[in-house]
């Protein structure tokens, strides 16, 4: 696996997705995931912002050109294998909540975000997940809306593991769709 990709791990950034884009713009390889302890300014759809506590799993993915068109087709995919994964290995029933986020209990415990990066034409895609892993608690209006497995399981979960396992994954299913 430490072959077929390339991880950087950050610190506290303003988004993996533009850290992910700037890397790509670079000459960055496909497959590079860009990784950070927390994101000041991490973004959902439509810029909504996206609470980066430190404990969570935030990261993003340099995807190489798709032949899906749609950037939402490779969203709902990479909504799905978490879905999956979460179930599998927490034994724990998410929800999708169409088009890009993983609800547990009601409550949202991971989002995603799916982007271009353009030049005279789509160059390749940045796919940004937010996965609310090891955080304690939600401060003010998030408490109601939003949950971690560390709530959920009552323990902490093995990020990496975790991490590899959904990128793994996840190019194993854009294989399959894409050739």
């Amino acid at each position: 696996m430490e072959n077929e990709f390339n991880f950087k791990f950050l610190g506290v950034v303003g988004s993996t997705n533009e850290e992910a884009k700037k890397l790509a713009e670079a000459g960055e390889k496909f497959w590079t995931v860009v990784v950070a302890e927390g994101q000041s300014a991490g973004r959902g759809r439509k810029g909504d912002s996206w609470e980066s506590p430190l404990g969570g799993l935030y990261f993003s993915i340099i995807l190489p050109k798709s032949e899906i068109g749609d950037l939402q087709t490779l969203t709902i995919l990479a909504a799905f294998t978490i879905a999956r994964i979460l179930k599998e290995n927490f034994g724990i029933e998410p929800l999708i909540k169409l088009p890009n986020d993983v609800l547990l209990n009601g409550k949202k415990i991971c989002g995603i975000l799916t982007e271009n990066v353009i030049g005279n034409d789509v160059k390749h895609s940045v796919m940004g997940i937010g996965l609310n892993t090891n955080i304690d608690n939600f401060g003010g209006d998030l408490e109601k809306t939003a949950t971690s497995l560390k709530i959920e399981l009552k323990k902490q979960v093995d990020n990496k593991i975790l991490l590899e396992k959904i990128v793994s994954d996840l190019k194993n299913q854009l294989k399959i769709i894409s050739y």
